[in-house]
């Protein structure tokens, strides 16, 4: 019983000690306020609605500028490489990704000159409103990809949102040329990820075909067709022609 008093006694002294030293902190912290906005009250301070919505556009904004570019078609293509050479993780996400991310931006260098010199440097410069600045920048944006969108594609959602037949590229609504394009892009993708993978294909018949004369059915084809797949695409030096035929299939 005298255990259990003095236990009580010494929480009862420390809760004691720990709100005087909490009561002395807070008299010498000076209070802290933290104003988002102007501190002129005669200007409206920015409102947490208007933080939401930046916030939402600038983590759907890398989406729509994949979509917008030549990375979707150039990831989609080193992927089928990857797979049909089933090296499982070789080369890896990372690599794939960085050598996409930088062979978009070789083939986008035209026309990101070109938002830059009648968009962006107007803008900072102050001679043009941001909503102008928004409207030249698409145009450059429009000519790229009306100029790699498939016309079936494009009449697919125009006819879907009753949009009239446009005269020129710029008069295609945004919302209509992104996802036509991007249907476009990856079909496209498609078509060469099919061309690759048939001389690794044929190589996997004969492998197969090989080992199943011989008796050996019980030895995985894909262990012995892949020292030759990897051996085929090192002396045809693969990734040369890849790399060439995504550029190519720009600039038709």
């Amino acid at each position: 019983m005298k255990k259990k008093v003095i236990i009580v006694s010494l929480l009862i002294l420390i809760l004691s000690a720990f709100s005087v030293t909490i009561a002395s902190a807070a008299d010498v912290i000076p209070n802290i306020n933290v104003q988002v906005g102007s501190s002129d009250s005669s200007k409206p301070s920015t409102s947490s609605l208007s933080i939401l919505l930046l916030v939402t556009i600038l983590s759907v904004a890398p989406a729509i500028l994949v979509l917008m570019t030549s990375f979707t078609r150039i990831v989609i293509v080193l992927g089928f490489v990857r797979s049909s050479l089933g090296t499982q993780q070789m080369p890896p996400n990372q690599v794939l990704v960085g050598l996409a991310l930088f062979l978009t931006l070789f083939v986008m260098s035209p026309t990101l000159s070109q938002v830059n010199d009648v968009a962006l440097q107007p803008y900072l410069k102050g001679n043009i409103s941001q909503t102008v600045a928004i409207e030249k920048a698409a145009v450059p944006m429009k000519k790229f990809m009306s100029s790699h969108t498939r016309e079936k594609d494009l009449q697919l959602f125009m006819s879907y949102t009753k949009t009239p037949k446009p005269k020129t590229y710029e008069d295609i609504p945004i919302t209509v040329l992104v996802p036509a394009y991007a249907i476009s892009e990856l079909k496209t993708a498609f078509e060469m990820g099919f061309m690759i993978f048939i001389p690794f294909l044929i190589i996997d018949i004969v492998v197969s075909s090989t080992l199943m004369a011989m008796g050996m059915m019980m030895l995985p084809p894909v262990m012995i067709s892949l020292p030759f797949k990897i051996l085929l695409f090192v002396l045809v030096d693969g990734w040369y022609l890849v790399i060439k035929s995504l550029l190519m299939s720009f600039n038709t």
